[in-house]
């Protein structure tokens, strides 16, 4: 009988009586990373990485109970030995390992296999079970290299500032918006939204730098804008706030960009495709890299993915969770701060 367990409240260690990225409120929550749909309110204790910490405390409370360890410590709860290891998702991102009388179970929360050189290097950890994500497991998604994407981006603020125009990216308060800011590091002046600003400070104070922004003060002066690089949510899409801005040229930055841009660009002037997940190759890489024997498949392109894997001699099997894409969990922020 398995002691890792597919319940209605999450993913439940038995006999270390303890949830991965539990969905409903239980007493003790081991947390793979500080988006909403992996670290959600209400759990009696938190248990994550040192860089996630800071991140909880301000997205769910300063008051809740939290702990931390660094990458590679190792805990025993209740004869369960514990253990953060890099995911490359976004800062202090990990994968759960867990091991129990000589088994080993590795929980991904989300994972990127490439190096964004800002948030620690996915690391493959040979397991006996993987409990995997499949965000993108579609063989249609396939990443640009890290400094092909940057060159684009690079490319598109040049063209907007021979045009007078203020390049103004929309990406996700947490994970996204700090990885903008790393391609764009040293172009032009960078102002971040308020709800991304609060994050940056998080961030800082577990002693992580990041590159020089500039919040952008709701009284901001539409001169100092012009030519230069505005991050914001994906929530102020469409917001007086962002028809504020002088002569703005928007683009949406997501994995998902890399098809359904024709859709959603609709409504802004570019579209491109920045990801925090791994693309089909890279999933296929972190689980042969595991040689994990079984492996479980969580949201994003479950079937698909999953079958690919018995197709090719890996079992593997979809379980049912409630993790979900990446989330604008800075929605609340954003309206009350927009302008």
């Amino acid at each position: 009988m398995s002691w890792v367990k597919f319940t209605k409240k999450g993913i439940y260690c038995v006999p270390g009586k303890f949830y991965l990225d539990p969905w409903l409120p239980v007493k003790h929550a081991v947390i793979s990373h500080g988006h909403a749909d992996h670290a959600r309110w209400g759990m009696r204790h938190y248990l994550c990485q040192d860089a996630t910490k800071p991140i909880l405390l301000h997205r769910i409370g300063a008051d809740i109970s939290v702990e931390s360890m660094p990458y590679g410590a190792q805990r025993t709860i209740n004869g369960v030995a514990v253990s953060f290891h890099p995911a490359g998702h976004l800062i202090g991102s990990s994968q759960i390992r867990l091991e129990y009388k000589g088994e080993v179970w590795v929980f991904s929360g989300d994972y990127k296999v490439k190096d964004d050189f800002l948030s620690t290097p996915f690391e493959a950890v040979k397991c006996h079970t993987f409990i995997t994500e499949s965000t993108f497991g579609l063989p249609i998604y396939k990443w640009l290299e890290e400094n092909e994407l940057q060159q684009q981006l690079h490319n598109w603020v040049t063209l907007n500032k021979e045009n007078n125009r203020t390049s103004v990216f929309l990406g996700y308060s947490l994970g996204k918006a700090q990885r903008l800011m790393k391609l764009l590091n040293g172009l032009d002046q960078m102002y971040v939204h308020s709800a991304i600003d609060n994050i940056n400070n998080a961030i800082d104070s577990a002693g992580i730098s990041l590159p020089p922004t500039q919040r952008l003060e709701s009284d901001f002066n539409k001169k100092d804008l012009e030519g230069k690089i505005v991050i914001l949510p994906p929530a102020l899409l469409g917001s007086k706030m962002l028809k504020r801005l002088p002569n703005a040229a928007t683009a949406i930055c997501s994995g998902w960009m890399q098809v359904r841009g024709n859709r959603r660009w609709q409504s802004v002037d570019a579209g491109f495709a920045v990801s925090d997940h791994a693309d089909w190759d890279g999933l296929l890489n972190a689980v042969k890299s595991t040689e994990a024997e079984k492996v479980y498949v969580t949201h994003g392109s479950k079937a698909t993915f999953s079958k690919y894997l018995n197709e090719i001699g890996i079992e593997a099997e979809e379980i049912v969770t409630e993790f979900g894409e990446e989330d604008d969990t800075a929605k609340d922020e954003t309206n009350q701060s927009s302008i």
